[in-house]
């Protein structure tokens, strides 16, 4: 890795993820800070969710109401999609386009005809993207933590919270490395940010379908979205060992892949 182009990468990378970091602690400083108004008006609200039918429920994520009584199943229900959705839309648009940027920019001869290696280039920017990925998912984790204890009524599983935080971060890591490897596949040097956030919004409602129509139920298995448990308030919950093994088996797998495939690339200049 070389450290002058890891910090000039990282700096031109630092306003997106201040942007997005903003974004997603908003939204969730935002819905939990409705909890105790939800407590305060839980019959009503459970009244109003018994009209809402079952399949656009757990379109959301809710698949039982007691679910949102507890501070953390609130938080898991109401977060889905901004720790898990968005967060994979920011990893996948920013490894998307960080080699590739280089070449539709016409920057990549520049780049390549300083003393560094291909090697080099790819990790230093590999290394931009997890430090962006975990940045991200740290700062939302804290936000999510400190929220939970301003509002929480009761105890909590702070393990749970902790396992569900690296969920997040394993799915968005993975769609990052699944960026990546888009990246280096392209032949054209053009962008590709609107193929990668459709890849992400088409995962995830293959996966809501899966979860609304019992006969197709197994197609959910198909997406990374699937090995993400939610269900927080399980005595039982855990970080799977098939959810690992899976999120780091095809991070691995696509972030070798990428390397191979870049070393080897025409780089258009």
């Amino acid at each position: 890795m070389n450290n002058n182009l890891f910090a000039r990468e990282f700096r031109r990378n630092t306003l997106s993820l201040i942007v997005w970091t903003i974004i997603l602690t908003f939204l969730i400083a935002a819905t939990m800070s409705v909890y105790p108004t939800f407590l305060g008006n839980q019959s009503k609200i459970m009244g109003m969710l018994s009209l809402i039918p079952k399949e656009a429920l757990q379109f959301k994520g809710i698949s039982n109401f007691s679910d949102l009584l507890s501070v953390l199943g609130f938080y898991a229900v109401n977060n889905i999609i901004y720790m898990l959705v968005i967060g994979s839309v920011y990893s996948i648009v920013l490894s998307s386009n960080i080699l590739l940027k280089e070449e539709y920019n016409k920057t990549a001869e520049y780049l390549l005809t300083r003393p560094v290696t291909r090697s080099e280039i790819f990790l230093s920017k590999l290394a931009v993207i997890a430090i962006n990925v975990f940045i991200l998912n740290l700062i939302t984790t804290i936000v999510g933590f400190i929220f939970i204890e301003l509002v929480k009524i009761g105890s909590y599983s702070i393990n749970a919270f902790l396992i569900l935080s690296l969920y997040t971060f394993l799915l968005n890591f993975m769609f990052a490395s699944t960026g990546l490897f888009m990246s280096v596949m392209v032949k054209r040097p053009k962008p590709i940010t609107t193929l990668s956030i459709g890849l992400v919004i088409v995962l995830y409602f293959v996966f809501t379908i899966s979860k609304i129509t019992g006969s197709v139920s197994k197609i959910g298995y198909l997406t990374p979205f699937k090995y993400v448990d939610t269900n927080v308030i399980d005595p039982a919950y855990r970080l799977h060992p098939v959810s690992l093994i899976y999120f780091g088996g095809l991070s691995l797998l696509l972030l070798v892949m990428s390397y191979r495939f870049y070393m080897r690339k025409d780089i258009y200049t």
